[in-house]
């Protein structure tokens, strides 16, 4: 009687089973494509190397990947054999058989692994340590909260979130800090280095292709963190010439009646208390120097494009934009901020 009903319940136990087990399936299929979708985006990857200081880490990244992906396989394969293929049998084994096989899996070979990954780090660290030649170019970079300075010693001028690279050389990056403690890094081109107050610290970068790359502050400096992001732009070696020889060119001189009464606007205006125009009275040392502001990116170190509208917005009121940034609401007439608009967007 009781082997009838236990048949006769196998037959739902079994549905239910299948039930639950396609429930799970779907569900682990479903949190893979979440997985995966966050994985997607065009944002810079330190996977993607285009300079040989990011392909070092990264080699080195897929040599751990790939080894964990062996360690997990043989785990997996020896749980098997041991559930599947030994279950039933005599499990008895010759006397220090165990220890033979823990002695070997268990310590040579991982002693082995670590100490082959250890001494290809210790490689891979000296070479990036490595000081460019003494006749290898020089940009000074300095944080602040939150944009970055850019100027090249023995030029004047200077720019702001965006640095430019001759392709295939290696130049060299010297970081300071205005204030706290932020940290340069460019994931396609090196690894991050600190910038530490009262230090000049030095990085290299390299670009093996041309190519615009984004970089971003790793350290973690207050409000607007997320939004001090900058560009590097690697370049054949006549562009970044000519990319030099415009950060220590005057600013260029307006051309229309509209570009006239904004370039007016700005210099009578609060604005040139605080930011410069190579060129013309504006001289202020707090802000970014403006005089190439038209061809940047973006406005506010990434946090908005660069564009009519969002440069609007930006001066009209900042804080609405990049709240916390040191930037105040500016006092310019609703009548004359096209004019200036027009006039800071010429400047390329």
């Amino acid at each position: 009687m009781d082997t009838t009903r236990e048949a006769t319940n196998a037959g739902p136990r079994r549905v239910r089973r299948r039930r639950r087990n396609g429930r799970v399936a779907r569900t682990t299929l479903l949190a893979g494509v979440f997985l995966l979708g966050g994985c997607a985006g065009d944002g810079p990857s330190a996977l993607d190397p285009a300079g040989s200081g990011a392909a070092r880490v990264a080699n080195l990244w897929w040599l751990l990947f790939w080894i964990s992906v062996a360690v997990f396989v043989e785990v997996m394969a020896l749980l098997v054999w041991a559930m599947v293929f030994r279950r039933g049998r005599d499990t008895r084994v010759r006397h220090g058989q165990p220890l033979r096989f823990v002695a070997v899996a268990g310590a040579g070979l991982p002693l082995v692994i670590l100490v082959a990954v250890y001494a290809a780090g210790l490689r891979d660290l000296a070479a990036l340590g490595e000081a460019p030649g003494p006749r290898a170019p020089t940009i000074e970079v300095t944080g602040h909260k939150w944009w970055w300075e850019v100027r090249v010693p023995g030029i004047d001028g200077a720019t702001a979130n965006e640095l430019h690279i001759p392709v295939g050389e290696r130049v060299r990056v010297r970081l300071h800090t205005a204030d706290v403690l932020h940290s340069f890094w460019v994931p396609q081109l090196m690894p991050k280095t600190d910038l530490i107050a009262g230090e000049v610290r030095e990085t290299w970068l390299q670009a093996e292709r041309a190519g615009r790359y984004r970089g971003q502050c790793a350290e973690y400096c207050g409000t607007q963190h997320a939004h001090m992001a900058f560009l590097v732009v690697a370049e054949p070696r006549a562009d970044f010439e000519a990319w030099l020889a415009r950060l220590g060119s005057t600013a260029r001189q307006p051309e229309t009646d509209a570009q006239r009464r904004g370039q007016q606007a700005f210099v009578q205006g609060t604005c040139a208390g605080c930011h410069a125009i190579r060129g013309t009275p504006a001289d202020g040392r707090i802000g970014p120097d403006l005089s190439d502001v038209g061809s940047r990116w973006s406005i506010g170190a990434g946090a908005v494009p660069n564009d009519g509208g969002h440069l609007g917005g930006w001066i009209a009121n900042p804080q609405t934009v990049k709240p916390g940034n040191n930037m105040p609401p500016q006092p310019v007439d609703a009548a004359r901020l096209p004019d200036l608009v027009a006039y800071l967007q010429s400047l390329k």
